[in-house]
């Protein structure tokens, strides 16, 4: 019996899987349309078949759903595609989990600016020319001491009659002045210098010790030669009831000192000061000068635990080429100070002249100024908005790797934001440090100080938003090391051009440029204006050149 043909043309079935999400976006009808099969033509002829199909409404849905299909599958495969991704991190937002891996923060600072490309308006000698170096001009440290001064010390080093105490205070920058004119003053008396005492600061609360924030060995080693440094008094001495001075003036000279304590330290053996803040002339003889410089640049080293991070720190940020370093006096305290006010809004301003009216000795500035009157003057620290035009006028590029140091300025992360929204790689210790790597210096105000202090020390460009004791010993330190360029705002001089908002920007980029052609860390004769610190202008006492070609 033959097998009849429905046998062989028997329908076959046949499935596509389709998402259940495909599914339920299509309606009854298309769904029909791909469940049941079209009734095929018994005719061989393959146009005949084509024709039929062309006709055919549901072939056509059929192909344009799997035309659909394919196409969100590729979507699929490439969904990463359509995710918006910014290289820049938020310095100021951080949301690191308990999970986070320890080195996670490094990790960020170094991956982030792998692929970044170079923004279009930021020319490459545009770029070249901000990190450029100033010409140094051939000066290097040169400390050598007139004969006469080693002679005298050899007689002072061995002399045990004589001791001198000394009490600082104020912040770490203001400690470091304090004790590099203690150890000039001691010189002067040819006593030997107790181990300085740190006052407990009443703002901060810091308790910390000389050894806890210097190397004393070091300090010790390398004054050697200069003046005896002990721990303590000796037992001959310790019970001796000390000269108390209290009242120095300013800027005394070595004549004077002399005159006031020498005959009191021979006849009672120790000799207390006290508040040593500008006391000594900023004008000595040459030995002197290089004295003060031996200690600044050479004696005071950090403890080597303060020393290890913040040179860590530091290599983070050198891990991806320059960097530049900010120190931002935005704090509360220094708005009040100041007599300026931070501009961030009405509530702030009031915020600040309120603490001043019921704080009025807090006021440092000329209280018969106005704001407007100081802020002319170039009295006022610059605010985030001022740093970050001036540092467009001088080509910074928007890469930049910048690191802040200061504490929390008013208005917190507000107050940052025209900075970080202009220079997204925007760091401080906080955002650098490894979990728990801060946490020994947490409540050291003089810790947290001095690796700040570090880290803008070591940064290719370094620039201060106002003048203080930080910023002056870190220009003195950059200019003993090389002359490593350091920008110093001429605020008096350019905020006119700030107000000018008709200016254009290039023009307003060429004339603050041209403001501080001078002023970006070239070697500068302290001698060319009365009273300069040879800690900040450590030219020429300090520094030397073999060309004699150079002048300055």
């Amino acid at each position: 019996m033959a097998k009849s043909k429905n046998v062989c043309n028997a329908k076959k079935l046949s499935y596509i899987s389709v998402p259940s999400q495909i599914i339920n976006s299509l309606s009854s009808s298309s769904l029909q349309s791909l469940l049941v099969s079209p009734k095929r033509n018994n005719t061989n002829s393959f146009f005949s078949v084509y024709k039929h199909s062309c006709r055919s409404p549901r072939v056509w849905l059929f192909a344009l759903f799997l035309f659909g299909l394919v196409g969100m599958l590729r979507l699929g495969w490439n969904i990463d595609t359509l995710i918006p991704f910014s290289p820049y991190p938020n310095p100021c937002l951080q949301t690191q989990s308990n999970t986070d891996s320890v080195a996670q923060k490094h990790d960020a600072l170094v991956a982030n600016t792998n692929n970044l490309g170079q923004p279009a308006h930021d020319s490459p000698s545009e770029i070249a020319e901000f990190w450029k170096q100033p010409d140094g001009m051939g000066y290097r440290p040169c400390l050598d001491f007139s004969a006469e001064y080693r002679r005298t010390s050899e007689v002072m080093i061995k002399d045990r009659s004589k001791y001198l105490l000394v009490v600082v205070s104020g912040g770490i920058s203001q400690q470091r002045n304090q004790i590099v004119d203690a150890v000039v003053i001691a010189r002067i008396l040819g006593a030997a210098l107790v181990v300085p005492i740190l006052q407990v600061n009443v703002i901060w609360g810091d308790e910390s010790e000389f050894s806890d924030i210097f190397d004393l060995a070091h300090f010790k080693s390398v004054l050697a030669n200069d003046v005896r440094i002990v721990s303590s008094l000796p037992s001959t001495h310790v019970m001796t009831r000390p000269v108390e001075e209290k009242r120095t003036p300013l800027h005394v000279s070595p004549q004077w000192i002399r005159s006031r304590y020498l005959k009191r330290i021979n006849r009672e053996g120790v000799l207390l000061l006290r508040g040593l803040d500008s006391r000594l002339s900023k004008d000595l003889p040459s030995d002197l000068q290089k004295l003060r410089c031996k200690v600044a640049f050479q004696a005071l080293k950090f403890a080597p635990s303060i020393l290890e991070l913040g040179n860590k720190l530091a290599q983070r940020m050198q891990s991806k080429g320059p960097y530049l370093a900010l120190h931002l006096r935005m704090e509360k305290d220094v708005w009040v100070r100041t007599g300026c006010l931070p501009g961030l809004s009405k509530e702030y301003d009031e915020l600040i002249q309120s603490e001043r009216r019921r704080r009025p000795e807090l006021l440092t500035a000329r209280s018969n100024m106005t704001f407007h009157e100081r802020k002319l003057a170039g009295l006022c620290p610059l605010n985030a908005i001022e740093v970050t035009r001036l540092l467009k006028a001088f080509g910074a590029p928007k890469t930049a790797k910048i690191y802040w140091a200061g504490g929390q300025p008013l208005g917190g992360k507000d107050a940052l934001s025209p900075l970080t929204k202009e220079f997204p790689h925007f760091y401080n210790k906080d955002d650098l440090a490894l979990p728990g790597e801060l946490e020994p210096f947490a409540k050291k105000a003089s810790f947290m100080a001095a690796i700040d202090y570090i880290v803008s020390e070591k940064s290719d460009v370094f620039m201060p938003s106002h003048g203080g004791n930080m910023g002056h010993a870190i220009q003195g330190q950059r200019a003993f090391s090389g002359h490593k360029k350091y920008i110093t705002p001429n605020k008096r001089h350019m905020l006119p051009y700030f107000l000018n908002s008709s200016m254009p920007e290039a023009e307003f980029n060429r004339i603050i440029k041209e403001l501080h052609h001078e002023s970006l860390g070239q070697p500068e004769l302290r001698t060319s204006k009365a009273g300069r610190d040879v800690t900040k202008y450590p030219v020429p006492e300090c520094m030397c050149n073999d060309a004699h070609s150079h002048s300055i």
